[in-house]
């Protein structure tokens, strides 16, 4: 799982955190629930970071950014001659 980018509400009460998963659609929901399932403590962990008085509510949601690009660099890869992936053949 990597943090892809995080969004708050102008007035940071509401944070979106975005993650990319590399998996299948399973593990993806698997990774997305058991953040879900740790809201408390990822809460409780920011506000002792952040130090302020209020702290914003978290959300998560999948970004599919980092599973979009491997699969482009992939098919380039693919169609790409092959003296310019430094194959001779």
């Amino acid at each position: 799982m990597t943090v892809t980018s995080v969004r708050t509400s102008k007035d940071i009460s509401y944070a979106t955190v975005y993650v990319s998963v590399l998996g299948s659609e399973k593990e993806q929901a698997q990774t997305l629930a058991g953040l879900q399932s740790a809201h408390g403590v990822l809460q409780s962990q920011l506000a002792r970071e952040l130090g302020t008085r209020r702290t914003p509510v978290l959300t998560f949601e999948y970004d599919p950014a980092i599973e979009r690009g491997v699969r482009l660099t992939k098919m380039i890869d693919e169609l790409a001659p092959p003296e310019a992936n430094g194959d001779p053949d």
